[in-house]
């Protein structure tokens, strides 16, 4: 339910309707701001007030023949007001309204954004202490490597999703600034102080400084934020999408139980979510080139920028927040098959033991570092090629019997050994 609720609130903001009282909403604190500044009068303003509004039918209307959106939507909210909407859009270009409404917009978008991720990371915290010592396998190339915990795999998800909310909280700030400086940003029709008003009312910051737009470098910054957002859950699907491999089948994607994975094959489970994300990772990380392309405009602004905006920004959230749900779904229902963990985690019959075995003969047994290493993989060549278990190998290396005894050896091939530190790194994250 929450879901749809949120989900449908991202929708509304970047609806036709919405955009038009965005608009509204910058006009109004602009009449209050000239009513403060003598220019507007009280009763003026009550008038505009009472009466200001629009409709998006009539809007279209009168874009028919002025082909230019803001001069219709003004021109509608002047009809409804009467004779007083002559004050509306005073002193103002069409860039003031367009960029002012969509930080507006942007910074409601990342609230629900943020909101929406700060829940899907509780949850990941609370699967990673859930499986914090589930053995597994880890993997290096995609070839096994060292045993560790399933609970610091998704322990490092979580910090990643972590650094994401960062850079998302810093571009949702850079963002949060509105301009009504005029045409070329030298405020020559409409004073300063006039934008500052109109910010304060909107809960923005006034620019530093602008040309007719706000520079474009800003927005960036927040689309590149949304991409490398995307690129960490992008991490999340694939990771699953591997560990759902029939070869692997150590954790699986939610199935209900009237869900069908293939027209033709019916044993079929695909992961079908997780490369669902990984595709609209590659669409968020496609946007980024576009928004890195609307910071260099001709002069003081041309509008090369604004039709792709009008794509890049409504998709871009609609993405991210449906990655989100998604992923929220996908690893808080996370089917975890740790009998497959132990069974994957024993199946190069004891290979991934084998650095152990080599600081065993360094350390404690004072060979030297070659002579360790030359013992130790010839008796790991010997267990990849099948001719037994990689301990049966190691007792036939004469250096090694010389060097470690069968107790010690035995020792060795314990995966407790590797998890000493599992609740020192847990523990970094206690206050979370």
């Amino acid at each position: 339910m929450i879901e749809r609720y949120e989900t449908e609130a991202m929708a509304a903001i970047w609806s036709e309707t919405q955009k038009y009282m965005s608009w509204l909403d910058v006009e109004l604190a602009a009449c209050e701001a000239w009513n403060e500044e003598g220019v507007l009068p009280d009763e003026t303003l009550s008038v505009i007030k009472e009466r200001a509004g629009f409709t998006v039918e009539r809007i279209r209307e009168i874009e028919e023949n002025t082909h230019h959106d803001v001069i219709a939507f003004v021109s509608c909210v002047a009809e409804t007001i009467g004779p007083e909407g002559r004050y509306i859009h005073l002193g103002l270009t069409s860039s003031d309204i367009l960029d002012t409404a969509s930080s507006l917009r942007i910074n409601t978008s990342m609230e629900i954004l943020l909101g929406s991720l700060a829940a899907l990371k509780k949850s990941l915290l609370h699967q990673a202490q859930r499986y914090r010592y589930t053995p597994c396998v880890g993997r290096t190339h995609g070839i096994h490597a060292e045993p560790m915990t399933f609970g610091l795999k998704l322990l490092n998800w979580y910090d990643q999703l972590h650094r994401d909310t960062r850079r998302l909280e810093d571009a949702k700030e850079a963002c949060r600034i509105g301009k009504i400086s005029g045409a070329v940003g030298t405020y020559a029709h409409c004073p300063p102080s006039v934008e500052k008003r109109v910010c304060q009312l909107l809960g923005l910051r006034p620019a530093r400084i602008s040309t007719q737009v706000i520079p474009r470098d800003i927005h960036a910054q927040l689309v590149t934020a949304l991409s490398l957002f995307g690129a960490g859950i992008e991490r999340i699907a694939t990771e699953i999408r591997h560990l759902q491999r029939t070869e692997v089948l150590e954790a699986l994607e939610p199935f209900g139980n009237k869900q069908k994975g293939s027209s033709a094959m019916p044993h079929k489970k695909n992961p079908i979510i997780a490369e669902r994300l990984c595709g609209m990772a590659r669409l968020l990380r496609g946007y980024t080139v576009t928004a890195t392309e609307n910071i260099a405009l001709w002069h003081e602004r041309d509008i090369s920028h604004s039709s792709a905006e009008r794509i890049i920004w409504p998709d871009a959230f609609h993405l991210a927040h449906y990655m989100i749900e998604k992923t929220h779904a996908l690893t808080a229902d996370l089917t975890v098959n740790e009998d497959a963990m132990l069974a994957n985690l024993d199946l190069t019959k004891g290979l991934v033991y084998s650095q152990r075995v080599l600081l065993a003969l360094v350390e404690d047994a004072g060979m030297p570092r070659d002579d360790a290493y030359r013992a130790v993989q010839s008796a790991a060549m010997r267990c990849w090629n099948g001719n037994g278990t990689f301990q049966q190998m190691l007792e036939q290396e004469e250096t090694v019997q010389r060097a470690l005894s069968t107790e010690t050896l035995q020792s060795l091939f314990h995966p407790d050994y590797y998890f000493r530190f599992v609740d020192e790194i847990f523990s970094r994250f206690d206050e979370e």
